[in-house]
């Protein structure tokens, strides 16, 4: 229940990401939470989203992050869909390679506790296995 965003620097990921999280802020029935790293987005979220900075938490690695997240999941029973933004910069990895075994751990995490999970972060769909080639959205 992952999907991505992935693109290069300065294709609009995060616009997109952004648009996404207003439109599950209108139609969600459960809670929405978005994760950034710095407060640069908060007025642009609807303050019915619970928005996170996480650089609160002094999160150092891909571990810890995961298990922020899962946190955050076993939690709150009303989650119905999860934002991240720059998943590599929070979770201190260097590139979408890096980043596969966290996607899948995220991806598992997620269905299991039937939570809309998008993640965006910069990089190329190339470098992501077909699996999560797959999950990638197209926007423009």
């Amino acid at each position: 229940m992952i999907q991505l965003i992935v693109a290069e620097k300065g294709h609009g990921k995060t616009k997109f990401l952004l648009e996404k999280v207003s439109e599950a802020a209108k139609e969600a029935r459960g809670n929405v939470v978005f994760i950034d790293n710095d407060l640069s987005h908060i007025y642009e979220i609807k303050n019915t989203v619970r928005f996170v900075n996480v650089s609160d938490y002094k999160i150092t690695g891909s571990q810890e992050f995961y298990g922020f997240v899962s946190g955050i999941m076993s939690a709150d029973h009303d989650l119905e869909q999860l934002f991240i933004d720059k998943l590599l910069i929070i979770s201190s990895l260097k590139s979408p390679v890096d980043a596969v075994e966290l996607l899948h751990k995220l991806d598992e995490i997620s269905t299991k506790c039937d939570v809309s999970l998008t993640v965006s972060f910069t990089g190329k769909k190339e470098d992501l296995p077909k699996d999560l080639q797959e999950k990638v959205l197209d926007f423009a």
